[in-house]
């Protein structure tokens, strides 16, 4: 079973008004930046939250 990638390098390659998309140069996921940030603070472990 592969492990979901956790895009540890990614580019940008669209800007369209005020959304950017950004790619995966691990997977070649292509998704918007908002998304990638969202991703990032759904993986912090909780307890660092509460500082």
């Amino acid at each position: 079973m592969d492990t979901p990638c956790k895009h540890p390098k990614v580019r940008v390659v669209a800007r369209e008004e005020d959304t950017e998309f950004v790619e995966c140069q691990e997977c070649g996921e292509v998704f918007d930046s908002n998304e990638f940030r969202d991703m990032a603070i759904e993986e912090q472990p909780e307890e660092e939250e509460e500082s």
